[in-house]
């Protein structure tokens, strides 16, 4: 799908204060244009404090995980209910990060009923999806993202009200310097794969938009965002910049 307007969403994980939310979500909404859809997604103890900055903006808000449950409370010490972050003014939440699955042993069966839980909530999930540098050096990165991509999507779904994050693990540089990004022909190699993939097995596939996440910043955003099958970018260390965040914002003017 090619979107009228880029999706940029910001996954600020688990980093900031106060001051830096109002700050970073101020900048958000300076540097907004009628060219993206902007999307924050600070910590949970931080959207009280994002929510009435967006509110009334072209900026949303979203959380960067959910329970696995529909109601809006019960027994489960430490989880959050989408019911609850929709409370908040959550109109997005990330799904199956690939820090989430590695760090928490979350599965695709798991992300499913996030994005369920999501979806029923009136909320849109951004599914995260892709391969490790070991599954790429052993030549299986294709079918690993189409697994994620099959095993996180919920049965049914209509694909306008879901978003998928490619994000290949051994290109997010974490704070790392000399860690070289993918070449935007892997990208669009990927990118045009679970394009493909979705089309074999979902109807309307095309209405599904689809976000690239992995050491996005301001000098490679507009390559990226020009790219075959990129409808937006998922931004991690770049999101907690306001001035990179602003930049990366700005280059979607194409």
């Amino acid at each position: 799908m090619t979107a009228s307007k880029k999706l940029i969403v910001g996954n600020w994980k688990m980093n900031g204060t106060r001051t830096l939310a109002a700050e970073l979500a101020h900048g958000a909404v300076a540097a907004a244009h009628d060219r993206a859809e902007i999307v924050l997604c600070p910590s949970y103890v931080h959207l009280g404090v994002v929510a009435p900055i967006v509110a009334d903006t072209p900026v949303a808000m979203g959380a960067q995980n959910v329970a696995v449950v529909t109601a809006s409370g019960g027994a489960q010490t430490g989880d959050i209910a989408a019911p609850m972050l929709k409370d908040m003014g959550c109109t997005y939440v990330i799904c199956g990060h690939s820090e989430r699955r590695a760090q928490h042993g979350e599965t695709s069966a798991d992300v499913r009923g996030q994005a369920q839980a999501a979806l029923a909530a009136g909320m849109t999930p951004i599914i995260c999806v892709g391969e490790t540098a070991a599954d790429r050096e052993a030549g299986r990165e294709f079918d690993v993202v189409k697994a994620d991509i099959l095993g996180s999507l919920p049965d049914g779904v209509d694909p306008a009200a879901v978003i998928i994050a490619y994000e290949p693990v051994w290109a997010i540089s974490g704070g790392d310097p000399n860690k070289p990004p993918a070449r935007l022909e892997d990208i669009v190699a990927m990118m045009g794969y679970m394009r493909k993939t979705l089309q074999q097995h979902l109807a309307n596939s095309d209405a599904l938009r689809m976000l690239y996440g992995a050491s996005v910043k301001p000098d490679n955003a507009t390559a990226i965002l020009c790219a075959s099958y990129v409808d937006g970018v998922l931004v991690g260390g770049a999101a907690l910049k306001a001035d990179a965040f602003a930049g990366i914002i700005a280059a979607a003017r194409i």
